[in-house]
Parts: structure tokens; sequence; C-alpha cells
């Protein structure tokens, strides 16, 4: 039978995940592939620590070139994260005639068009489902199953450390460093939890997605990006006293014009198909002239979710090599020459509704004033909630939700009501999406 061997660099978690795949389901993969996948090399810099697999000692090394530059090795799996040295492994990698396979959402954000570009010019696959959404086959669905759909929206909740804490806050009534502490207790979260909880990692996420969908290149270093960490317990209350759940949204929208892409709290209504995805679970909504919208709902990180979302591109990419077949589908979901430059919209000139939570001192006339300076800015408002005093007594709560309006009016509003005397803290905002 023929054999299709494997070169792993990184044996950390997910890399153990993958190495348990392989030995509990070697025989029906086999099966299914009509060839043995077989593991020749794992690199990594610690190679004593008992990772709960067994493997040969024999494949173990601390030299990632025995690994890059071995002539056996047909794919590369790249676990290691981060931008380098992961980038000069995996360009290495190619030069050497390796197919890569790679769950580095970071440095395909970053640097994806180098990587996709020497893939071309050594006619090489990539694979990297395991990037964005875990086990969730978003990159799969929109490279392939919906290849004929012109794509109006993509957001998703996919961070599973932000979810959770905002499940728990919502849930259970707890504040944002409570709920932070349980997610790190039970290694939901990072010890610095900043890349998670501040929305770079949902930007990273947004920026792969959003370029294959559009056919453009996306900077993550160009898209608006918020964290959840000014979300307090009164914000949560608030919003399930208007019907709403809060979540981090990763979002991209299309007007045929521009691109739309952003990383923020959200407020999403209480009946929204993700605003009962809970805990950990990651959820991506597909909106496309079609079909009007799919939910993909799954684990987003994990050892075996994600290493399950490794082994179907490493099985997917032997499949074509036994079938003499590469890059049947492109890496950018487009042909590289078929990539247009689209401008990106300025949040200032996005419209939305708002949610608005001023904490000012209780005179009379305050919502007169607030209100009279939203209206020069042409913001109305919905409806409005006065709250009782907040924790440190020194004024009370304003909620202002609004009509749809426009970032730039909403800013330049705030910047106005800051100011004022009885105006006791900076505004919160929170976007509203439907």
């Amino acid at each position: 039978m023929k054999s299709v061997k494997i070169g792993l660099i990184g044996f950390g978690t997910i890399g153990a995940g993958v190495v348990e795949i392989l030995l509990k389901n070697g025989d029906m993969i086999k099966d299914r592939l009509g060839a043995t996948l077989e593991l020749v090399k794992i690199a990594d810099l610690d190679i004593t620590t008992d990772r709960g697999v067994a493997v040969d000692p024999g494949i173990l090394t601390t030299k990632v070139e025995e690994v890059v530059d071995n002539p056996e090795i047909d794919i590369v799996v790249e676990l290691i994260g981060g931008y380098e040295p992961a980038r000069t492994f995996i360009l290495k990698a190619i030069e050497n005639g390796k197919h890569i396979v790679t769950a580095n959402k970071a440095l395909l954000a970053k640097h994806g068009c180098e990587i996709f570009e020497a893939l071309e010019k050594k006619d090489r696959s990539i694979g990297f489902e395991a990037s964005v959404g875990g086990a969730i086959p978003i990159i799969r669905s929109i490279k392939e199953a919906f290849v004929a759909n012109q794509f109006y929206t993509i957001e998703g909740i996919v961070n599973g450390t932000a979810n959770y804490i905002l499940s728990k806050m919502s849930d259970e009534d707890c504040d944002f460093n409570t709920a932070l502490k349980e997610a790190q207790e039970k290694g939901y979260a990072e010890a610095d939890p900043t890349f998670d909880v501040e929305g770079h990692d949902s930007a990273h996420k947004i920026s792969i997605l959003s370029s294959l969908a559009y056919g453009t290149r996306v900077d993550c270093d160009d898209i608006c990006t918020e964290g959840i960490w000014n979300i307090s317990p009164e914000d949560i209350q608030c919003a399930r006293e208007f019907g709403y759940r809060i979540k981090l949204l990763a979002i991209a929208k299309s007007d045929g014009n521009s691109l739309d892409v952003r990383v923020h709290p959200a407020m999403i209504p209480s009946d929204h198909p993700m605003a009962n995805v809970n805990g950990v679970l990651n959820a991506i909504r597909v909106c496309d002239n079609f079909m009007n919208e799919n939910v993909l709902v799954g684990h987003g990180a994990g050892a075996l979710p994600t290493g399950s979302a490794v082994m179907g591109d490493v099985v997917e990419i032997a499949r074509c090599i036994l079938a003499g077949s590469v890059n049947r589908v492109p890496p950018c979901s487009f042909k590289n020459k078929n990539l247009t430059a689209i401008p990106l919209k300025d949040i200032n000139d996005i419209e939305a509704e708002y949610f608005l939570r001023f904490s000012v001192i209780d005179n009379p006339g305050v919502l007169s004033k607030i209100a009279g300076i939203l209206g020069e800015q042409s913001i109305s408002i919905d409806s409005v909630i006065q709250r009782g005093r907040d924790s440190n007594g020194k004024g009370v709560s304003l909620v202002i939700m609004t009509h749809l309006a426009k970032e730039k009016n909403i800013r330049t509003a705030l910047g106005q009501i800051d100011q004022m005397e009885v105006v006791c803290q900076k505004t919160n905002l929170i976007r509203v999406e439907r």
C-alpha cells in the first residue's frame, strides 16, 4: 500500500492531539484514503515531557531541519504558532518541495500572501482549516461548498475565551475579573489573556475569512479592533432588559464597493441564531445571495477539535498527492491573478444602532442636555433607562438605545457629552448587530 509521509513541527497541545488522532483512527483513515499516513519526524524544543501519547522516541528531534530538509517527507505540519520562526520554517519547507498544513492564524493573517506566492511558484498546496473556528469547516465551506455564492456578510464568535467570559457574565451575573479567573483556572484562558480579550485573535481570523470570501487582501492591522475589558455586569443586565445578549463579534460586510471589517463587542437580539452559542463554542454566520444565511457552530479550540481540522487538511492533500493533482482549490479561494484591491470602510462611516451607558450626576435636566447634543448630530433616541447609583456612589447610570446613526456622529456627540461636568466617567458604547 502507498504511503504519504508527514513531518510535524510543534508537539504541544494541538500537536499531541494530531498524534492521538493518528494513533486512534489510523486504520480507519487508511481505509478512507487508500494509503497509509506515516508520521516520520516530530520536531520540538522539548522532546522529554510526556504528552500523553506513545510515540517512537526515534522520530523525535529538536532539530527542525530534520523535518523541513527531509527528502522523504511529503507534508509538513506547522503547529508552533506565532510569526517567527514559523514563517521561516514554512518558507524553507516550501522551497524544499513540501506541502503545508498549519493552524497558524496570526502568521496567515500577516504573511499569508508571501506564503501563498511561494506555494504557487513551487506548485505546492496548503491547508489551514484549523486556523479559524477549530473543528468548524468554515474555510472549506467558503472555498468549496459556497464557491458559487456571493457573500454579503460573514460574522462570527471566533474566540472561545472571550465567549466563555461573556457567557459566564451573562448567565451568572458575575464581573469580568471573576469570569476571567475561572476561565484561566479551567484552561480556557492564558495567563496573559490580552490577545484573546482585546480582540486580536478574532481580528486575525476575520482577516483570513474576509480575504477568502471577497478575493482581496485584508491586513489585520487595518481592522478596527475593540475588546471586552470594559463590559460590565450592568451592561449585561441592561442588554437583557432590552432583549439582547452581548458577544464579541468578528464582522465582514460587503456593499459591493468596499468592505466593512471590524471586531468588537456587540449586542445581538436574544433570538439571533448566535445569541445562545455559549461557553467556549464558536459560531460563524454566512449570508449570501442564494441561501440567505447559514450558521456553523462547533468547538473552536482544543487538542482534538483543532487536531481533527488539521488531519482533515492532511488527508485532503494526501488524496491530491495520490491523484497527481496539486492546488485543486487555490489557497486564496481565488486565483492570485484575480485578486483585487477592495478598500476597507472607515469605522467612522459605518451606520448602526448604539447602546450608550452614561454615568451622570442625578441633577434635573441632564437627560435633556444629553438628548440635545445627540439631536444636534442627527442621532435619535429609541429608548431610555435610568438606573441606580454606580458602585462608587458618584453617579447614576443613564442608558440610551439609539436608532440607526452614523459612527462619526456618535463619536462627535460623545466627545462633547463626556466633557460635561455632570458626566462622571467616559461613556460606554456597544454597537447593535441584527
